[in-house]
Parts: structure tokens; sequence; C-alpha cells
């Protein structure tokens, strides 16, 4: 040992210097790795001459050969969370025996993501855990640990809200792994899930549910098929509502692109009052700015929304009922009002059989039927907040007339 190493050693009040002498040399590893353990703190701590920090940089690295694990393995844990190991000393201990390397890995805020990205491809599980427990681990390195593969290792990460995971990423997961019900809930539970990746997520759920033999046999199919389908509509103006407020064009374009913008799409997201999502809706297919769409909502005239929709390719016939919809809907709070909602389909419905007494054309069908089903949906919800509203506690004092009835027009009893 350097022989300012052990006038500063003599120096310190924590251990004589014939003491650590003698632990350095002993035969006993134990002591050898309290030697370690010492001079690694020592390094860390010392604020005296260069010269006396890097021999004691020299006895660090004289630790490395000790053929002892425990020796190692103290001289790691001295260094362990310090910002200011040496480097050297630390990616050696990287490349130690597992158990050191997985402490160095998991806990060294020394190590870079270059230090440790060489380690992720064909890594065993525990070191890509322990990788995966780091306090701060970097988009990058996130990428190349999901990429990993591992089951455990993905749902740890996913877990972890702190970790920024690239979109493409999420993206990716979402489309191979989407069927796995673990992975399906650990994804959906991220804020920074792309919206393109959970209508994806949602689709997957909803076809699992599907196949539930309990749900197959609690209604009957057609029933079934419309209520998956509304549920659908629903899924995706409530996710694209949500985009559009955070200006993400991209998933109404991927939508547009695989030509998933259709007329009962457009109609869901009118009368539900995501008009953010239905203005991108008719940006993307007019090929506008948004702004511009909004603006013809709020106040364009007749001849505008025409126009407007027919720039988006919508039928005639159809382009007709959009536009009563979007006039009506200027008057009420679609979003929030049910029974505003039930009175504006109701008029646009009462419109459409008064023009066309003959019977709705084919071009109107699909708009027709949906207005249909919505109309009864919201006749529904409207009828119980009215009946709450009578068996609520402010109702409690009211009283219903009932009729009189002969009893001589009851039919006897079976």
């Amino acid at each position: 040992m350097p022989p300012k190493v052990f006038a500063w050693f003599a120096e310190t009040p924590m251990i004589a210097l014939s003491d650590f002498v003698a632990l350095t040399s002993s035969r006993d590893s134990e002591e050898r790795a309290r030697a370690a353990h010492l001079a690694a703190l020592c390094y860390l701590d010392h604020t005296g001459p260069a010269d006396e920090h890097a021999a004691l940089y020299a006895v660090l690295i004289g630790f490395l050969d000790d053929p002892s694990v425990k020796v190692r393995a103290a001289l790691a844990y001295g260094l362990l969370h310090s910002a200011h190991a040496p480097r050297a000393v630390v990616l050696a201990l990287l490349r130690d025996s597992a158990v050191i390397a997985r402490a160095i890995a998991q806990y060294s805020p020394a190590l870079l993501d270059a230090d440790l990205l060489p380690l992720v491809p064909g890594a065993p599980l525990p070191m890509v855990l322990a990788l995966c427990q780091r306090s701060q681990i970097s988009g990058r390195l996130a990428a190349a640990l999901i990429g990993s593969g591992m089951r455990e290792a993905q749902l740890l990460l996913l877990r972890r809200t702190d970790v920024p995971v690239p979109a493409e990423v999420l993206l990716r997961l979402a489309d191979s792994e989407g069927r796995d019900c673990e992975l399906r809930g650990a994804l959906l539970a991220r804020r920074d899930l792309p919206p393109d990746a959970r209508l994806l997520l949602v689709r997957y759920a909803a076809s699992d549910l599907r196949q539930a033999r309990i749900v197959r046999g609690a209604l009957h199919a057609p029933r079934l098929d419309r209520l998956f389908r509304a549920s659908e509509d629903e899924a995706i103006a409530a996710i694209g509502e949500k985009a559009a407020a955070q200006e993400n064009a991209h998933y109404a374009s991927a939508l547009a692109a695989a030509e998933q913008l259709n007329t009962r799409l457009l109609l869901h997201a009118l009368v539900s009052g995501q008009v953010l999502f239905l203005a991108e809706c008719l940006a993307q297919l007019a090929q506008t700015p948004r702004r511009k769409v909004l603006n013809l909502l709020e106040t364009g005239s007749r001849a505008a929304l025409q126009a407007l929709l027919a720039a988006c390719s919508v039928s005639d016939p159809v382009r007709g009922v959009l536009v009563q919809l979007i006039r009506h809907a200027r008057t009420v709070d679609l979003a929030s009002d049910v029974a505003g909602r039930h009175y504006v389909i109701t008029v646009v419905l009462e419109e459409l059989i008064a023009e066309y007494d003959d019977g709705i054309p084919a071009d109107l069908e699909e708009a027709f039927s949906y207005l249909s089903e919505q109309n009864v949906r919201l006749a529904r919800e409207a009828a119980r907040q009215v009946m709450s509203a009578f068996t609520g506690p402010e109702g409690q004092g009211t009283a219903v007339a009932l009729p009189v009835t002969d009893e001589r027009r009851l039919l006897p009893a079976a």
C-alpha cells in the first residue's frame, strides 16, 4: 500500500493503520471484505489531496483481483449507491459474479445507458428484472427491456408509471401481447398509452368478453350484437375525444386510413356531444384544418355545412340528417344532457318520417336505424332519471293518484 494512503488512514478515527494493514493481508476473507468496504467508503468520503485520492483508487483496483466473492461483494456494497464511484471499478463489478453484477446493475447511479444496454440481449431473467428495478430508467433502456420478451419484466416496467416508454413500443406490445389479460390491464392503466393502442386493446377485451360463456348465455344473439357494436362506438369516440383534446391527429387519421370513419361513427360522435373528435374526423376526411371545421360546426350556415360534408364524401341524404342534427345540437349540451339528447334525436326522426312518408330510402337506412337504437336507449336513461327523482329523498312525499277500477271488469284469477 502507498505510504500516503497509510498516512491518510492513520489520521482517520475509524480504524488504526496497523489494523487496516492486517485486514488487507489477512487470510480470512471476512477480514479482507471489511477492509474492502472500508476502503470504498474512504474513497467516497475523501476530501484531501489528489494524490491520496489516486492512491485510494489504486487500493480499490487491487481488491478487484481478490479471489473471494465476499471481498468483491463488500467492495461493491461500499460503492453501490454513489454516483461518484469510480466507473472503472463499477464496470469491473458489473461483469463480476451474478450476485454482484445484479446489485450493481440495479442500484449503481454511476452507470449510463451505454453501459447497461449491451447487457440486455441474452441476459437471464434475474438480471433483466434487476435492470427493471433501477430507480431511473430511460425510454431507450425501457424499450430494450420490453423488447427482451420476458413477460415478468414487461409487467414490472408497465406498472411503473415513472418510467417513460416510447409510444411505438407500447403500440407494438399491444398488438403482439394484447390477448394476455394481465399485460392488457397493465397497458390500459398507463396514461401515456397511445390512443390507437388503447382502441386495439379495447377490441381485444371485447372479443374475449364476447366469447365468455356467461356472456353468450345471458343475452339473445342479436341483442348481444347491438350491445357490443354500441359499446365499440362509444369506445372509439371516447378515446378519440381525449386524443383530440390533446391535439393528437394521428388517431383520427389512422381511422380514416383504415376506412373506419363511417356514417354510424360520425353520428355517434355528434349525438354524444364529442365535438372535438367529430371535428377531427371531418377535418381528416375533408383535408381541412380542424379549427375551420369547429367554426363551421358552431356557427356555419346550412349551405356551409352541406359543403363541408360533401367534401367528406358523405352521401346527400345523410348530409341532410347530419346538418339537421348539428343545427338542433347547438341549443343542447349533448355531452351531459341525456333528456336533451333524446329530444334532439326524436325531433330529427320525426322530421325524417314526415319527409319520407313513402319509406326511408336505402341510403338513409343505416343512419335511421342507428338513431332509432339511440332513441330507445336514451328514452330508457331519461326515464330512469325521472323515476329516481320521484323515488329519491326529495320525492318521498309525492303521491300518485291511482285510477278507480270497476271490479266487475277484472278478469277472474287463473
